[in-house]
């Protein structure tokens, strides 16, 4: 049995890209663009995740013969905020049993939601040995520090498995997709689907420019710091509406244009020549990721295209197999988005608090399956 070390680090500044990103990209899983350096870096050096906000770091570094062969993303927080599995309920039921759930430890992309390995072995290493050990120097940790519970969000499905074997909860939800069948354009998507929900689509992508809007796609070095200042007053009007106070500064995505602008498609809508919408993509090898749509003027549908469609289109395009379109939204069911499951596990130190959660978790994971048989039934695509 080989030797491993393992060292918690608290900040992205201890590791080098190179060797973070040899564990996050190998030929065993999808090249997530959020989990690479630059974007888990980028979201610490601009002051957007850092003990100030609640995401103090604590990374865990796993080392054999002094060569670094697993990472893990780890936080200690000291709220629920940005993580998009909602534990709300239990940490208030917590604080009223006399406890205190905060602070907790939590394996996450902070403020994105989504699926992506957080157990990341390096190519060529013994993947079960060393998932088990990254996953039981977490558990030590926790232990260590006293902390109510340790979660691991939107974990890939073989994670959760695994977790469940080291006594971790398993949670279930869902989230809208957008599959490409090796469609050929755009037009070849619509007549998959029934007629009328065809007609609507068609209908909606041309009254959203309507009134003299243009969408530009833009990408790499087409994007400039003038692209940045407007789209990020759309994201800052969005998040003011939506959750109070917006959870990523301008730094943020002018780090993320230094460092990875060949992973961004930034999708603006103009009219009259002023931009007044847009939204942020991400890319890997095989997927779309839509995230951050924001506006300043009120046009029917418009979400709706730059979100949605677009990335459809550039998926079609492109030759890429997926569009995700963040968390929620059952409206993007009519648009060809399909019910998908997402997972996270959870260790809860309490036994008493443990069994009351896995007794809800039981009945949560069935009314998740549930809605998504009835909701896969009412997809628009036609019907064999």
């Amino acid at each position: 049995m080989p030797i491993y070390q393992s060292q918690i680090i608290t900040s992205l500044s201890e590791i080098s890209k190179k060797d973070w990103n040899s564990c996050c990209f190998n030929d065993n899983t999808s090249h997530n663009p959020f989990l690479s350096y630059q974007f888990l870096n980028a979201l610490e050096t601009s002051g957007c995740a850092t003990a100030e906000t609640g995401w103090q770091a604590q990374h865990i570094i796993l080392r054999k013969s002094n060569v670094i062969v697993g990472v893990m993303p780890l936080y200690l927080k000291s709220h629920s905020h940005g993580e998009y599995v909602f534990d709300h309920a239990w940490a208030n039921a917590y604080h009223t049993a006399g406890g205190h759930y905060y602070p907790k430890l939590q394996s996450s992309i902070p403020f994105t939601p989504v699926t992506g390995r957080k157990l990341m072995v390096c190519e060529g290493e013994n993947d079960k040995q060393v998932s088990d050990h990254l996953l039981n120097t977490a558990l030590s940790l926790a232990k260590n520090l006293g902390v109510s519970s340790l979660h691991v969000t939107f974990a890939e499905s073989s994670e959760w498995q695994f977790m469940a074997e080291h006594g971790f909860l398993k949670r279930l939800d869902q989230q809208f997709h957008w599959l490409n069948e090796d469609y050929r354009s755009f037009d070849d998507f619509l007549s998959a689907l029934s007629s009328r929900k065809r007609k609507n689509i068609r209908k909606e992508r041309r009254e959203a420019v309507a009134d003299d809007i243009e969408i530009e796609v833009l990408t790499g070095d087409e994007i400039t710091e003038d692209h940045w200042d407007h789209y990020f007053a759309f994201y800052l009007d969005t998040g003011n509406r939506k959750w109070g106070q917006p959870y990523l500064n301008r730094l943020f995505f002018s780090l993320l244009s230094k460092n990875m602008s060949d992973k961004i498609v930034l999708i603006m809508a103009r009219r009259k020549g002023k931009y007044i919408a847009g939204a942020l993509n991400l890319l890997s090898d095989d997927t779309i990721y839509g995230r951050y749509w924001g506006a300043i003027e009120d046009h029917r549908y418009l979400h709706f295209e730059v979100c949605y469609y677009q990335a459809i289109d550039y998926a079609i395009r492109h030759g890429l197999k997926k569009v995700e379109a963040g968390a929620q939204g059952e409206h993007k069911l009519a648009r060809g988005y399909l019910p998908t499951s997402t997972y996270s596990a959870h260790w809860i130190r309490n036994p008493s608090f443990r069994t009351a959660v896995a007794d809800y978790l039981v009945h949560e994971r069935d009314a998740i399956l549930q809605d998504q048989e009835f909701l896969t039934s009412l997809a628009p695509f036609k019907k064999d």
